[in-house]
């Protein structure tokens, strides 16, 4: 682990601790820690629309409204390879809330959850993209969080992976 120091601002640094405070951080590192992956995870999102990920897709809709509940079903469906599992709750007697779990490339999750939230009569749609790489265990491929050295260097996944193996055949001299 590497240590790093940084100056900020006063206002910056009291803004800072407020926030590590208040999300009940043990200490700041904790909290910056975060907010670079969260920061770094976006830009991998954003920069790698190949790459996989995984992800919640939250609305709420009128359950009343023509037909809205077969349209949200049959979409899913009709992306069941992206389609994790759907849980389901009544709020009230016209409103119910949906969260679906969400697997595959990011560009694929993100043009299916604006699909859904863009249907009539849904509302408060939120999507929260995780990026993953894929690792090869046991045989086949897996899924996991994208490591920071990955994140960090901007490379999909498999082409870090890649320059970690090459890495480690290189003659040490």
């Amino acid at each position: 682990m590497k240590r790093l120091t940084m100056s900020l601002d006063d206002g910056l640094a009291e803004a800072f601790d407020a926030l590590v405070r208040s999300r009940g951080y043990q200490n700041r590192s904790e909290a910056f820690r975060d907010l670079l992956r969260q920061d770094l995870g976006n830009a991998r999102l954003r920069d790698h629309p190949d790459e996989p990920c995984v992800a919640t897709l939250s609305y709420v809709y009128n359950h009343h409204q023509r037909q809205l509940s077969l349209r949200l079903t049959d979409l899913q469906h009709e992306h069941h390879e992206l389609t994790v599992s759907t849980t389901h709750a009544h709020l009230d007697h016209d409103h119910c809330i949906e969260t679906v779990i969400l697997r595959g490339k990011t560009a694929a999750v993100r043009a299916f959850a604006e699909s859904v939230i863009a249907q009539p009569g849904v509302s408060h749609g939120s999507l929260h993209l995780v990026p993953m790489a894929t690792r090869l265990s046991h045989g086949h491929e897996h899924l996991g969080p994208v490591t920071a050295a990955a994140a960090a260097q901007g490379k999909p996944a498999k082409q870090a992976q890649q320059a970690k193996r090459t890495k480690a055949r290189r003659p040490h001299g």
